[in-house]
C-alpha cells in the first residue's frame, strides 16, 4: 500500500505496510539514514523527527499516521534555527559518540523554531526525551544557547 506525505520539502509516495514504524520507512526504504534506532520504545529520542514542525519519534508511529503530513529528517533541515544549531554543535564539539545527536539536533532545532531564546528550564524541557550515553547535556545547553543567539542575529 502507498502512502504519500511531504518529506524534507518534496511529495514522497513510500510503498510499504502502513503499520511499519515511520523510522524503518525512512531508513529502509527512502534511504535517509540520518535517523538512528535507539530504544524503538519511543523513550531515547534517537529517532526523532520533525511531524509538521513538531519534534516527535519516528520508532513507534506507524507509515499511516504521515499520511498528507509534513516529515523532516536531519537530512531536510534548511532553516536559520537549524543551520545555527549545527554550527553550534560543532563549534562546542558536542558529541562524542555521536549516536544521539541528529536525535537532538532535531529537538533543539523544532524547540528554537519555536521559542528564540529559551531559558534553561525550556531547554530541559525540550531536551528531556533525548538521551545522550556519553552525557554531554552540559555542552548540548550551551550550543543551544549560542545557536539561539546566532539566529536572532
Amino acid at each position: 500500500m502507498s502512502t504519500t506525505f511531504v518529506l524534507n520539502g518534496q511529495s514522497a509516495t513510500l510503498d510499504a505496510d502502513p503499520t511499519m514504524p515511520r523510522l524503518w520507512a525512512l531508513r529502509e526504504i527512502a534511504g535517509l539514514h540520518g535517523t538512528k534506532f535507539g530504544c524503538g520504545m519511543a523513550l531515547c529520542g534517537a529517532c526523532t523527527v520533525h511531524l509538521d514542525g513538531q519534534a516527535v519519534r519516528s520508532c513507534v508511529l506507524p507509515l499511516s499516521a504521515v499520511a498528507g503530513r509534513q516529515i523532516t529528517t536531519i537530512e531536510g533541515l534548511q532553516s536559520k534555527q537549524a543551520k545555527a544549531v549545527q554550527a553550534a554543535w560543532v563549534a562546542l564539539q558536542v558529541p562524542q559518540c555521536g549516536y544521539c545527536q541528529s536525535g537532538q539536533i532535531m529537538s533543539a532545532t523544532a524547540l528554537l523554531e519555536k521559542n528564540s531564546a529559551p531559558t534553561d528550564a525550556d531547554i530541559d524541557g525540550a531536551m528531556s526525551g533525548n538521551i545522550c550515553r556519553c552525557a554531554t547535556y552540559p555542552r548540548i545547553r550551551a550550543a543551544i544557547h549560542n545557536a539561539a543567539k546566532a539566529a536572532q542575529a
